[in-house]
């Protein structure tokens, strides 16, 4: 039944189809802020039971609340590479829209491009589309490499030192802030 009805009903144009992925979109974007806040929010609840840890001179427990206070800030981050990626699409869709757009008047112009090829001579504008094309291919190449090797950059840190720093940052910070 439900193939019948999505049979019957009329496709969506690309605008409205762009409309309603970007309203998603930003929807999952509005979700990510609040996990976002939550975990901030969680943060600073979690810093005040360092304190009082701290205050009743309990290291063990400090050091493992201070462990989470580490993890949460890396959720965070890959919380906000998320969202930039959802942006990301978001933009490349409105992009792809537009290309399209443009092709579909470019192909209402006939008349004009018929003007454009009397006036250009073929086999020049064949060496300039392959030459064009060959850059193209050359820039997402580097794109995917660049990509490639921020992502590998990023996943090649040792979490452990990290772990280790940021723990006793956070102690030395709320330790300092104790002992004022």
């Amino acid at each position: 039944m439900e193939k019948m009805m999505n049979m019957l009903k009329p496709k969506a144009n690309p605008q409205q189809q762009l409309r309603d992925w970007q309203r998603k979109l930003r929807q999952e974007c509005r979700n990510i802020e609040r996990q976002i806040r939550d975990i901030q929010r969680e943060e600073r609840s979690v810093q005040k039971a360092i304190k009082d840890a701290a205050k009743r001179n309990d290291m063990v427990s400090a050091k493992a609340l201070a462990k989470e206070i580490v993890r949460s800030r890396k959720t965070v981050n890959r919380l906000h590479e998320n969202k930039a990626q959802l942006n990301s699409i978001s933009m490349h869709l409105g992009e792809s829209i537009a290309i399209a757009r443009t092709v579909g008047h470019l192909s209402k112009s006939a008349e004009v491009m018929k003007l454009v090829n009397n006036l250009m001579k073929a086999p020049e504008v064949a060496v300039t589309m392959q030459e064009f094309s060959k850059e193209m291919t050359k820039a997402g190449v580097i794109e995917e490499i660049v990509n490639d090797a921020v992502d590998s950059a990023l996943d090649s840190e040792d979490i452990e030192e990290e772990i280790e720093e940021e723990v006793d940052k956070v102690l030395t910070a709320i330790a300092g802030e104790t002992a004022a």
